[in-house]
Parts: C-alpha cells; structure tokens; sequence
C-alpha cells in the first residue's frame, strides 16, 4: 500500500510552523549575540552568530520545501487558505506575526554593531548577511513559481508580490549588513 502524501496545504502550513521555530531561535540567538558582544566574549559572540547563520540556512530550506507541491495546487488551495474566510484579516502574511515583528525590531537595534564590528567577527557576520540573502532570495522563488510577475501581494493588493517581497528583502538584508559586505538581492554572487 502506498501512502498518501501530505495535502498542498498540510506541506505549506508544516513548514511555515518550522520557518517560524527557526525564526524563535535566531532571535534567541541575536539576542545573546547582542549581550557577548557588549560583554566583549567575542569567540562566544561569533559562535552565536555562526548559528544564526545556520539558523537562517534551516529557514530557507523550510522556505523551500513550503512550496513542494503545484501552481495549481497553490492558487485553488494554499493561497485560497489564506484569504476571508479562512483567515480572519485582509492582507493575511507572515508579516503580521509576532516573530516577524520581534526579529525585525532586534536587526535595527543591532545595525549600529553590524556596522562597526570587530574584524575578528567579519567572517562571522558575513556568512549571517549571505545566509539571509539565501533565504530572501529563495522567498522570491517560491512566490515568483506560484505567484509570478504582476500578481498582487495578499498583504497590499495595490502592490505587485514580487516587487513587494523583494523590496521588504533589500530593506532587510540593508539592516544586517549595512556596510554591503554580501551582493545586493537578484545580484550575481
């Protein structure tokens, strides 16, 4: 007997929940980054941020793996998920959670150090910057292979996706690596 593999939606929300494990870990991480660095432990600060990087690394592979099923199977089920009545808000998006949120607010506190590190963790922060910009770019994919150009995002319906997911993935990446140590998104690597 053959099993029955996990429905559209089951694959979507599944690794969504993981994405979101991994973005709880990275602020943990960030967080204690944060504190050895103030501390001046910097072996303990670049371990932190070492796993930031692989935390992030975990994320886009989730990010990846979110999308394992059609187009067709996202426009009639995924998508469908996320829009009234089965949610409860307009411009339903990973946007709107908490995480994101908390993240994000812990990347501008720490873009003044990012800027001006110790040359002790450059290696260190720049493979955090590459990793974000692995997972950003790997956003873009998956909403570029289920959405593509023109469509409107689910969070600003008078906004194209693609254009919207980039910009909020500069911005970021701008926030983590303010000094532009890793090529920009949709540059060659």
């Amino acid at each position: 007997m053959t099993p029955t593999p996990p429905a559209p939606r089951e694959i979507w929300q599944e690794f969504h929940w993981a994405f979101f494990l991994y973005t709880q870990g990275l602020i943990l991480c960030l967080k204690r980054f944060a504190f050895l660095l103030d501390a001046n432990r910097i072996d303990a600060a670049r371990g932190e941020l070492e796993t930031a990087a692989e935390l992030m690394r975990a994320s886009a592979t989730a990010m990846q793996l979110a999308g394992s099923f059609t187009r067709e199977e996202y426009e009639t089920d995924v998508r469908v998920s996320m829009t009234p009545p089965n949610v409860r808000s307009d411009g339903f998006s990973g946007l709107m959670s908490w995480e994101h949120g908390v993240l994000v607010n812990v990347w501008r506190n720490l873009r003044p150090r990012f800027a001006d590190l110790p040359e002790a963790l450059a290696e260190a922060h720049e493979g955090f910057a590459r990793a974000y910009r692995d997972m950003a770019e790997g956003h873009v994919h998956v909403c570029s292979r289920f959405v593509g150009d023109g469509a409107p995002s689910l969070r600003y319906d008078n906004r194209e996706a693609l254009i919207s997911l980039r910009r909020f993935g500069e911005n970021r990446l701008a926030t983590i690596d303010p000094n532009g140590v890793v090529p920009k998104l949709g540059e060659p690597t």
